[in-house]
């Protein structure tokens, strides 16, 4: 079989670690097709689990995987409509490799796919990525002498039943906002809340249709303009707590009963905390635009902090290498060795209404129990070259009295005082700056300094 794509066009949609373009202009049926026989010549796998989002092209692009798959004679498990944890949940589950098709967070008119090994191991560059991109290249389409079958199998009341077990929800009762964007958290939450119980949670939905044209908001809640729903709601409502989910709803971000939002840094720490009481003395990993709270928080409760690069491959091989108990990302990425050292937004939320519905405390006075410093949160700016416009900024803090520099992800420039973290983004064509001080005004004042030698080169 002739390539499907040049290199250049493969190299646009491999991404560090997972599969994502336009649809169809980069990613389309035949393409995936290709990757998913070159996803079982790789991993030689027997059989395969594969779930989609909700994005009008989810289905189709799941479909033709799943045909690639069976032709090189794997069997797949179809789970259907699914968040990217519960996809987790069934390699897991069912100790199969998996796929997720999903763009997250991007627009409509994207999509991709996240590809995990059996029991979810992480799947990147590194991690047999490159080599499905190089069979893909090749022309990646044997038949094998016996077909692969389709099984369609429905797991969500077993993941509901399966995270509930894992962060158990006593005490009060809490009522409870959630906005699911559109996405995945729309079919989920609702399950995991029944779950729960009323006298447990009482559930108010904001934007639980699923819909992949994304008609009222991004379903990307990082982005400060797309948690102003759930903010002014969570005060009209005079609700406990307000959760944000991303579009296949593998993030969670918060919002405390004022409607201000909760860093995702603090709810690593706080997580981290109930991890270390429970696993006493256990390591815990940030990556590295992580509030510098997180490490402290973690060494004064007797855990060993870790320090990683951006990114779930990288993060669930760290854990595996070091056995973390847990592990957190700026992003509102959260790990769980108890979830097979995947990412789970949902699991998180759970942890949170736990440690709510343990206390009688609000959310603002129980998260700010794990909030020191003030963070920018992270600023995206598109420039023509994000290498040149790091180097210029590495320039101007090199050799600078108390300043550190290091190239684990990006730039990291760190003082005493502060830090910051610039790196090109790995799914789109950004340059991305986290700021943090020892208080807002240096935290701005260095945030400020720092967009001016961006932004001259937009």
């Amino acid at each position: 079989m002739a390539p499907i794509l040049d290199d250049a066009a493969l190299d646009a949609v491999f991404k560090a670690y997972d599969v994502r373009g336009l649809v169809p202009e980069q990613l389309d049926a035949e393409l995936c097709r290709s990757i998913g026989n070159a996803f079982v010549e790789v991993t030689g796998a027997r059989e395969v689990v594969v779930g989609h989002d909700m994005r009008p092209s989810s289905p189709e692009l799941a479909g033709a995987f799943a045909d690639g798959a069976a032709s090189a004679g794997a069997d797949v498990v179809a789970i259907g409509l699914c968040s990217t944890d519960q996809l987790y949940f069934a390699s897991g589950h069912l100790d199969l490799p998996g796929a997720m098709f999903t763009a997250s967070h991007n627009p409509a008119d994207y999509n991709g796919i996240k590809l995990c090994g059996r029991g979810a191991s992480p799947v990147g560059q590194d991690t047999g990525l490159r080599e499905v991109r190089e069979r893909v290249a090749q022309g990646a389409g044997r038949s094998a002498a016996r077909l692969g079958t389709l099984q369609q199998m429905d797991l969500l009341a077993a993941y509901a039943a399966h995270l509930v077990g894992l962060a158990p929800v006593a005490g009060r009762r809490l009522k409870v906002v959630v906005d699911a964007g559109n996405g995945m958290a729309g079919l989920t939450v609702p399950a995991v809340a029944d779950r729960l119980g009323a006298d447990r949670i009482e559930l108010v939905p904001l934007y639980f249709e699923l819909d992949g044209s994304f008609p009222n908001h991004e379903a990307n809640p990082i982005d400060p303009a797309n948690l102003v729903d759930l903010q002014k709601r969570v005060v009209a409502e005079d609700a406990d707590l307000g959760l944000a989910f991303d579009g296949d709803a593998d993030r969670c971000f918060l919002v405390d009963e004022r409607g201000e939002p909760v860093s995702p840094s603090t709810l690593t720490a706080l997580i981290a905390a109930r991890e270390l009481e429970r696993h006493p003395g256990s390591t815990v990993i940030h990556n590295l635009i992580t509030s510098r709270a997180v490490p402290e928080l973690v060494s004064e409760r007797g855990g060993t902090p870790v320090r990683s690069r951006v990114g779930h491959s990288f993060i669930k091989a760290m854990m595996a290498e070091t056995d973390a108990v847990f592990a957190g990302e700026h992003s509102g990425h959260f790990y769980f060795r108890d979830f097979w050292r995947a990412d789970s937004g949902l699991l998180a939320a759970l942890h949170a209404l736990a440690a709510l519905a343990g206390t009688e405390a609000t959310a603002s006075e129980l998260f700010g129990e794990f909030a020191r410093y003030p963070l920018s949160g992270e600023i995206n700016s598109t420039v023509v070259d994000p290498q040149a416009v790091i180097d210029e900024v590495r320039a101007d803090h090199a050799g600078l009295d108390g300043v550190r520099l290091d190239d684990l992800d990006g730039l990291t420039v760190t003082h005493d005082d502060w830090w910051f973290n610039v790196r090109p983004s790995n799914t789109e064509p950004l340059l991305r700056l986290n700021v943090e001080g020892r208080d807002e005004a240096t935290m701005r004042r260095v945030r400020d300094a720092v967009l001016r030698t961006i932004r001259s080169h937009r």
